[in-house]
């Protein structure tokens, strides 16, 4: 079992692992809410472990011990992923999110008004729960206002998920990121793609090896608009037949530019592409993109 993806330690495990896994006790687990703009999951329950992943406000986390310095453990309902998130940035009181955030990152109020001082920001993707519209902003159940424009109907999904990580570019990389404070390569793709309805695994070895229609070995074939191309431990996305656009740590950030010019400063580093896959489920609006470029 991958431990990434497994809430299992030597001590405890949830209880549906019973029988396959090996733990001192098995428990079921709480259902709690992420009420933090970004949630950082990490490996161990220190500030300073290893950052994972992360999760956003509105995002739902199985919880299976609460630590007594302000750290729980549990499974992200996401995309899968185990680990250590501060107890401050998760809630027991539930609710079910009516919009999330369209864009990068938007601003909360505690009134209508945009020469109000803001609260906080909330990230792209981030589930919100709106009462009703009041002008130009949203008045959240949290009492807070945002602008209207700046969120989308929860059943409401990009048509093309690589647009969506275009208005990412120029955001930080940051090992673990998936927010627009900072995304590491596997972290752009699944926060497109989420906000397009298609769910992927989070890390790139896993889109790799199980996530939509394998294409071959890199260089086999015509790639298009929404193609994933992997390199080992990493991956991008074609905006067109010609360019990549990923998170990358030579830039340190998202950008976009030539596949040659990056298969090649690549190559020389490290190696060369491996496979590229085409994700399932990609839109008339990214075909036809395709077509026409």
């Amino acid at each position: 079992m991958d431990p990434r993806l497994t809430p299992h330690r030597t001590d405890l495990a949830a209880d549906w692992l019973q029988g396959q896994v090996e733990a001192e006790r098995y428990v079921a687990g709480t259902q709690m809410q992420v009420i933090a703009p970004v949630a950082d999951v990490r490996r161990d329950p220190r500030q300073d472990a290893a950052l994972d992943t992360q999760a956003v406000c509105g995002d739902m986390v199985t919880i299976y011990e609460e630590t007594s310095v302000g750290w729980a453990w549990g499974q992200l309902e996401s995309d899968g992923y185990v680990g250590y998130v501060p107890l401050s940035a998760l809630s027991k009181n539930l609710s079910q999110p009516t919009h999330r955030v369209n864009v990068p990152t938007t601003l909360t109020y505690t009134a209508a008004d945009i020469k109000q001082q803001p609260v906080e920001h909330l990230p792209l993707g981030a589930g919100v729960t709106v009462v009703e519209q009041a002008g130009e902003f949203c008045r959240l159940s949290s009492g807070r206002y945002v602008w209207a424009l700046h969120l989308s109907a929860i059943a409401s999904f990009a048509e093309d998920f690589v647009a969506v990580c275009e208005q990412l570019i120029g955001m930080p990389y940051l090992w673990g990121g998936k927010s627009a404070w900072g995304l590491d390569c596997s972290g752009l793709i699944c926060t497109g793609l989420r906000m397009a309805g298609i769910e992927c695994p989070r890390d790139s070895d896993m889109l790799e090896t199980g996530f939509g229609t394998p294409l071959g070995a890199f260089g086999d074939q015509a790639l298009q608009r929404g193609d994933l191309v992997f390199w080992k431990g990493h991956v991008g996305v074609m905006q067109d037949q010609a360019t990549l656009l990923h998170s990358n740590g030579y830039h340190m950030q998202v950008a976009s530019e030539p596949l040659v010019g990056a298969v090649d400063r690549i190559a020389h580093l490290y190696a060369r592409p491996t496979t590229c896959r085409r994700p399932p489920g990609l839109s008339a609006a990214v075909e036809l993109q395709a077509q026409a470029g």
